[in-house]
């Protein structure tokens, strides 16, 4: 017999309002007011979100955010910075107890990624599941797609999404980045390089290290296509069902809280690493 899970399509939204309502969806799972639950949503504006952890003050262009009218928020999640832009975003929250979800972080993603790969394949697109060498899971980057993680989707050696996971409160939250399309342009021009020649050269590269939907499929995708592949998706390979589910005024009121304490304070986007920085 197959679960049911809540379903949340809650739009394009701000990028503290993404992030607080992810945070909020934790919070009433744990609380024992929602079930597991699958949200897919849009960013209102392009933003450069970054990992929970990730230190900014060295990596990241402040001048060029402002000046490409980006916004800025930290993830509840780690990894690496990620630009959202033209994308399908995801995330699931569900018990670490779970009778199907893996104590291990890394088999986790393995079971939740099945659900992307039955959407990527809706959409034409076979993918395989990236397994780094030891030596390579070790290195660093400030850019999320420079590098996959365990089973990220992959096609011929490139990577076509990324996600990142936490638990807390009992609950384990991921989330991840399915782009339509990437402007590296901008991606680039985001982060601080030590000369502007090292940067093109990073950028020219990146060609070789990722991918997007539409590069793959010489088509132009839409955010409603993207929602009913990946819909069908996570239904075949969670084996679940899906029931929709709207916010109450009340639990709106709780995200949008939420946003303005925390998702949209300085406090935690730009000092969260104990930096000393100049935001934007």
């Amino acid at each position: 017999m197959q679960e049911e899970w809540f379903f949340l399509d809650s739009g394009h939204q701000s990028a503290a309002v993404n992030m607080a309502l992810d945070e909020s969806l934790l919070n009433w799972h744990s609380e024992g007011k929602i079930p597991p639950t699958l949200r897919f949503y849009g960013w209102s504006t392009p933003t450069l979100s970054v990992g929970q952890f990730q230190k900014v003050q060295k990596s990241i262009n402040f001048d060029a955010v402002h000046n490409y009218n980006c916004e800025f928020v930290r993830r509840l999640t780690g990894g690496s910075a990620v630009l959202h832009d033209n994308e399908l975003t995801y995330s699931i929250v569900v018990s670490e107890d779970h009778p199907a979800i893996p104590a291990s972080i890394r088999e986790a993603y393995y079971i939740l990624s099945k659900g992307l790969f039955e959407g990527f394949k809706n959409l034409g697109i076979t993918v395989d599941y990236a397994t780094p060498e030891r030596s390579e899971a070790k290195e660093r980057t400030a850019v999320c797609f420079e590098k996959a993680a365990f089973y990220e989707m992959m096609v011929d050696g490139k990577k076509l999404s990324g996600n990142a996971q936490t638990r807390k409160k009992g609950v384990l939250l991921q989330h991840g980045s399915i782009p339509m399309s990437m402007n590296t342009e901008m991606l680039y021009d985001l982060f601080r390089f030590p000369s502007e020649k090292i940067k093109q050269r990073k950028r020219n590269a990146f060609q070789n290290k990722a991918t997007t939907i539409d590069q793959l499929t010489n088509h132009s995708h839409s955010f409603s296509m993207m929602k009913d592949a990946f819909y069908q998706g996570f239904k075949k390979g969670l084996n679940i069902t899906l029931h929709p589910f709207e916010l109450t005024k009340q639990q709106w009121e709780e995200v949008h809280h939420l946003a303005n304490t925390k998702y949209s304070s300085k406090e935690w986007n730009y000092h969260r690493s104990k930096e000393s920085i100049q935001s934007v």
